[in-house]
């Protein structure tokens, strides 16, 4: 698909913004942009009010017959390659999506866009998150983001010449401004895709799932500070679809039984009945943080929910890639957000079960 851009301005009054451009990426939805975010503060409202827990699975997604939401702006050069691997949160009655953007060089920023209606966005011409530090200079890459008492809680990769690939964190009460933290677990030569589970679980602590393989444990007091109790893995690929390796999507959901549904994403071994080899498609497990530290997971999908089957999933920067990272409920449907081969944003959605 092509990612030539035909930019007209447009000058109109939107409750967002004052100047909105309207940008068209061939091919793709009209998406707009804005130099004025929304206001976010600590007491900005968080959620659909409407808002139903799940029970395990939730099932029955269809994909947006209108992907990808979000392409390569090349207008702005911090994401004029590549837009992908949102995650996502219902705030103030938006979908806001924090996301990954690569520059002509591929060092990774990210991104802000929001949406009245989980389809349709405005993104914000500047990026709100970006490499400042020894530990991230290559980029900061594949938010996940929670939050907790008024405080976002962002986990991203990042990637350094000196030190590599680490899971890293920052905080903020506005998307904007942002207090880095460092790396997660300093002491791990790799690490990556931290999904944190927004309570406190029975034992005391928060517990946070990581790893791009197999999938790890590590807990913490107070949501900054992270010690893994356990060198076992949490949990492994088992099937056919997510044989290679298994990584953490988007942060878990608490389930009505007071369990948690966990999206993830899983890479198949091999070419072989629906699968292709390095295909990344997206499942679900049950888990229960009550069997702390070992679990395992209670339950999982034996075939995948959403996998890559259109040509902006199979061809891109990564061939056969769908990895979701955000999922909110928002106006009576669930809505994942997920990367589309590495170079697109895409989203499917599902009905919320009565």
């Amino acid at each position: 698909m092509a990612k030539s851009l035909l930019v007209l301005s447009l000058l109109f009054a939107q409750s967002l913004a004052g100047s909105v451009s309207f940008v068209k990426n061939d091919g793709t939805p009209p998406v707009y942009e804005s130099s004025t975010p929304p206001k976010i503060t600590s007491n900005s409202t968080q959620g659909d009010k409407n808002y139903k827990a799940p029970l395990f699975p939730i099932l029955n997604w269809t994909q947006y017959e209108n992907n990808p939401i979000l392409g390569a702006n090349q207008n702005r050069g911090w994401e004029a390659s590549y837009v992908y691997n949102p995650t996502a949160m219902v705030i103030d009655d938006m979908v806001i999506v924090v996301y990954r953007a690569q520059n002509s060089s591929l060092i990774s920023t990210l991104g802000l866009a929001w949406s009245t209606d989980g389809f349709n966005f405005t993104r914000y011409t500047e990026p709100i998150f970006y490499p400042t530090e020894s530990y991230e200079n290559k980029g900061t890459e594949d938010p996940r983001l929670i939050r907790v008492n008024g405080t976002f809680y962002l986990t991203y990769t990042g990637w350094s010449d000196d030190d590599g690939v680490k899971l890293c964190q920052a905080t903020s009460t506005d998307l904007l401004n942002w207090n880095k933290t460092g790396p997660v677990l300093p002491d791990i030569e790799h690490s990556k895709s931290g999904a944190i589970l927004n309570e406190r679980q029975p034992d005391g602590n928060y517990h946070m799932h990581w790893g791009d393989e197999q999938i790890y444990l590590a807990v913490s007091p107070d949501l900054v500070h992270w010690t893994m109790p356990t060198n076992d893995t949490y949990a492994t690929g088992l099937l056919q679809w997510e044989q290679k390796l298994i990584e953490s999507g988007p942060p878990p959901v608490k389930t009505r039984d007071g369990k948690w549904l966990k999206v993830y994403n899983g890479v198949a071994d091999e070419t072989k009945g629906d699968y292709v080899e390095g295909q990344y498609s997206t499942g679900q497990m049950l888990i229960d943080p009550s069997l702390f530290p070992y679990g395992p997971p209670l339950a999982r999908l034996e075939t995948p929910i959403l996998t890559p089957n259109t040509t902006d999933e199979k061809e891109g920067q990564v061939n056969n890639v769908l990895f979701s990272e955000g999922l909110v409920q928002f106006k009576g449907q669930w809505l994942m957000y997920f990367g589309e081969a590495d170079t697109y944003l895409g989203v499917a959605s599902a009905p919320v079960q009565p």
